[in-house]
């Protein structure tokens, strides 16, 4: 398993071995979400970077999950439309909701590590 990188909108991505990233979103934002009650998974076509890709309805609120970088999105989480509670209970595994083939599989790299996400959600 590849090193997590984060947005400063509390997504992960985490880049697998045939080169597709992986997104969900952190633990401090499921958290801050509350029960998750539904998820609107992205369609499977091209996003520019900071498109809302998907959507995650809460008991207290609706939040975007937003494309991190450009790319195409070539696979979505089925397991969410049945069980969207995964988002709260396993954020960074099986409560994934899309991977996507980057543009520029190099901009993955320049996304803040975990040191730097940590020190963002401290401030909040």
């Amino acid at each position: 398993m590849s090193e997590l990188r984060f947005t400063e909108d509390h997504e992960w991505l985490r880049t697998e071995a045939d080169g597709t990233v992986t997104v969900g979103i952190t633990a401090f934002a499921q958290n801050a979400l509350g029960d998750v009650v539904f998820v609107q998974l992205p369609e499977l076509q091209s996003y520019d970077k900071g498109a809302e890709a998907a959507t995650v309805e809460s008991v207290k609120a609706a939040s975007g999950v937003y494309m991190p970088l450009d790319g195409e999105v070539v696979e979505t989480n089925p397991a969410l439309d049945s069980s969207p509670e995964l988002v709260n209970e396993d954020p960074l595994g099986e409560g994934w909701f899309f991977r996507f083939k980057p543009t520029d599989a190099s901009a993955v790299g320049q996304l803040l590590d975990q040191d730097a996400y940590d020190r963002l959600i401290a401030q909040a």
